[in-house]
């Protein structure tokens, strides 16, 4: 049929540019949250600077405690892993580089005889673990590209009641560290127990005397055990925040890298589109052609008609 072709090369034309143009509205849209996912995670950096200071200083000024979460066990047999991804998808392989490194962790702890719990941060780390058959304990989702503290509050509380519980000997986070706009990668940190309080001190090159003009009601053990748990949540809203920048930022990528496959196929079909249309324009003047020299028409009559069909195409 003469212009078939042409008409649904047309139509997918203008499905492919509507594509585009989604596309690239929700590449915008990622560009300007993951500005303002980075500006979030450089506004929270002081706080935890300062608590993650004054803790190395309390240690190294002596303060040492017994606390639940410096717990430390020799054999690790059940592992809690918090994995943090996204809610949604269409941001390339953000999603599926965090849970393919939650899986290679978890298979390499049943390997060794070990157990595992799964907190799924985000509704495609659930939905992935689940249809699998793991063994999920918790689900937090519906905030993973603008977490709040309130939520890192809510999942550390979770964390700490299975590892204070002694339901697991050990807390491993999976998220994926932003680094810059083109580079992120997943990242796996112990999370639970914390160092012992003296190696947290020496590690962050805690000063002894950094406190000696302060006092501490009711003592600087008592202070650094209300700060411990703050200290937890502080993390964990900092993975959270990097979670965040990191899947703006890969969506933002995997809607560019769309927008411009749209921009190429859109002009491979427009180029074949012509040739169907200058093919299907060739077939019918000789169509007209042939019509009319069988009926005997003149050489005037047949150039009247070929210019009326032309005429029409345009």
């Amino acid at each position: 049929m003469p212009g078939g072709a042409e008409r649904i090369l047309r139509r997918r034309i203008g499905s492919v540019t509507n594509t585009k143009k989604i596309t690239r509205a929700m590449e915008l849209i990622a560009a300007t949250r993951v500005a303002r996912a980075q500006e979030r995670a450089r506004g929270a950096r002081p706080y935890s600077e300062m608590l993650t200071g004054v803790i190395e200083n309390l240690a190294a000024g002596g303060a040492s405690i017994d606390h639940p979460l410096l717990r430390q066990i020799e054999n690790v047999e059940r592992v809690a892993f918090v994995i943090c991804a996204g809610d949604r998808g269409m941001a390339g392989a953000y999603n599926a580089s965090v849970v393919r490194q939650a899986e290679r962790e978890i298979q390499a702890l049943r390997a060794e005889g070990g157990d595992y719990r799964l907190v799924a941060v985000g509704r495609k780390v659930n939905d992935y673990f689940r249809f699998r058959g793991y063994n999920i304990d918790s689900t937090f989702n519906g905030f993973t590209d603008n977490p709040t503290y309130e939520d890192a509050r809510n999942i550390a509380r979770r964390v700490r009641e299975l590892f204070d519980g002694s339901e697991v000997d050990q807390v491993e986070l999976l998220y994926t560290e932003f680094i810059s706009l083109g580079t992120q990668r997943p990242v796996v940190r112990r999370f639970l127990p914390l160092e012992p309080a003296k190696v947290i001190a020496e590690a962050g090159g805690g000063e002894r005397g950094a406190l000696a003009g302060f006092s501490f009601e009711p003592s600087a053990e008592g202070v650094l055990e209300d700060l411990l748990p703050r200290y937890v949540e502080a993390r964990l809203f900092t993975a959270l925040l990097d979670a965040a920048a990191s899947e703006h930022a890969n969506r933002q990528r995997a809607m560019k890298a769309a927008t411009d496959n749209a921009d190429e196929l859109i002009t491979k079909l427009s180029r074949a589109m012509n040739r169907a249309r200058q093919e299907s324009i060739t077939t019918e003047i000789m169509e007209i052609v042939s019509g009319a020299e069988a009926l005997g028409g003149d050489k005037a009559e047949i150039d009247q008609l070929v210019e009326m069909a032309l005429n029409q195409r345009v």
